[in-house]
């Protein structure tokens, strides 16, 4: 009997599905380093069992011990320079040789350059810089930094949002599978449904999305509380791409009431979606954005607060303080990841590749009733299956085959909500691996279309 499963984040581990791909695996090295993982490590959903056993990664794809290559779409949106960029780790190595750490109260030369570069790359006043060691830590430092300034402890966050796995940041989240068991969550934090018009309960059209930005006006005029609304630019396309028409109303709403606009790009910043930043696509600023993952070019882990200058009126509070907040070894991989996008033009690349891929996407949706909608900016894709396009009931089984039909040709990514494909490759990848996905993707989507007569 298979174990009910929460249809948000994709979590494969007790399904028939899964105990198919299970049985593929025949060599002995991976089935043993897989039963000294699981005995070894605390069990958790989405992580245990593991789905294989990495030898190496390199670019755009990973090798198994067994000797399978995978291109990797999914990369837990790290990879934004491809595994291994030789001059990321050129730069780190050369910081290695002579300040590889840094203690609390003294700074160093790679953090100010880092923070100076930030500054620079941000619109308006956003000069004010924190680090710390992963996402969820800075999405923290955000949250109390709301309180500080405007003197509210209220925030509004979307249901269905993810903005790290800690206490505080699945409270200001919206999905059940890490707040499933946790019992009362952070006080103060309220959710609003995410701007979809797929799946919209307001609607169907863009036009549909503005009742969603009402809806916040709404909850902050009746609270009479509420500092601050944190949110994904873009929610990794599991839901729809908010219109700009939307993000200029909320950042009105936000304004009017002295609402801090609090914008988690951890995932999404620093090229993934053809800008910088994904806010330059909505002509909006923030006063606080959270970067990471890819912050660190792959290599260490490392992420960014940053808030406008008047702001910094917390000199006489610890909002992060974090053992290794001004990593020189982070600073560096940082800076390097962001020359490396401006020096390689690889914004360009990345806008002009999302053109063709996104071309090449619709075109499967022509062929494949199966795929219910297609949406995406830059190298950020997701293909939404449903059993019927008028119903749009979702096809998470079908889902879940195709995954794994993907994974045994060589084509890894996540399955979010149960039934939307979520296509995230390397920023640096080559229409030719570009176009062996699009291959894999159309053969899975055929053999499942075959199945189904």
């Amino acid at each position: 009997m298979e174990r009910p499963r929460l249809l948000t984040e994709g979590d494969i581990n007790f399904t028939e599905e899964r105990r198919k791909w299970d049985q593929r695996i025949t060599d002995p090295i991976t089935r043993q380093i897989l039963a000294d993982d699981a005995r070894y490590f605390l069990h958790q959903s989405m992580s245990t069992p593991c789905l294989d056993v990495l030898d190496s990664c390199k670019g755009s794809g990973m090798q198994t011990v067994s000797g399978k290559c995978l291109l990797d779409f999914h990369g837990n949106n790290v990879h934004q320079l491809g595994y291994g960029n030789d001059y990321i780790i050129s730069q780190i190595t050369e910081q290695l040789k002579s300040l590889p750490f840094s203690p609390r109260r003294y700074t160093n030369q790679p953090a100010v350059e880092l923070a100076r570069k930030l500054a620079d790359l941000l619109p308006g006043n956003l000069n004010r810089s924190l680090f710390a060691p992963g996402g969820t830590s800075v999405i923290g430092i955000a949250l109390k930094l709301a309180r500080v300034v405007t003197g509210k402890y209220k925030v509004v966050s979307l249901w269905d949002s993810f903005h790290g796995a800690s206490l505080d940041a699945i409270s200001a989240g919206g999905e059940a599978i890490f707040r499933k068991q946790m019992g009362p969550m952070l006080h103060g934090v309220m959710h609003i449904p995410p701007p979809t018009t797929f799946r919209g309960i307001f609607g169907s059209t863009e036009a549909d999305q503005l009742k969603y930005a009402d809806y916040l006006e709404y909850v902050i005029e009746k609270d009479g509380e509420v500092g601050a609304f944190l949110a994904e630019t873009i929610r990794n396309t599991d839901v729809q791409i908010p219109s700009k028409a939307y993000w200029k109303r909320v950042r009105e709403i936000c304004t009017k009431h002295g609402v801090l606009l609090i914008l988690d790009e951890i995932p999404i910043a620093l090229g993934r979606t053809g800008k910088m930043f994904a806010f330059e696509h909505f002509d909006i600023e923030p006063d606080i954005i959270c970067l990471g993952k890819g912050f660190g070019g792959g290599i260490i882990p490392f992420a960014a607060m940053i808030a406008r200058d008047s702001y910094n009126v917390a000199q006489d509070i610890s909002l992060g303080h974090y053992t290794h907040e001004k990593s020189p070894l982070g600073s560096v991989a940082a800076l390097a990841t962001i020359n490396y996008i401006e020096n390689k033009n690889l914004l360009q690349k990345v806008a002009d590749n999302a053109l063709w891929f996104g071309d090449e996407l619709l075109k499967l949706k022509e062929l494949f009733p199966i795929i219910g909608d297609v949406r995406g900016l830059g190298l950020l894709w997701g293909i939404e299956l449903v059993k019927d396009r008028e119903t749009k009931e979702k096809a998470t089984k079908e889902a879940e085959k195709i995954m794994y039909e993907c994974m045994q040709n060589g084509l890894s990514f996540k399955v979010s909500q149960g039934n939307v494909l979520q296509l995230s490759p390397a920023l640096t990848i080559g229409r030719e691996d570009l176009q062996k996905a699009i291959s894999i993707l159309s053969q899975a989507f055929r053999t499942q279309s075959v199945k189904n007569v």
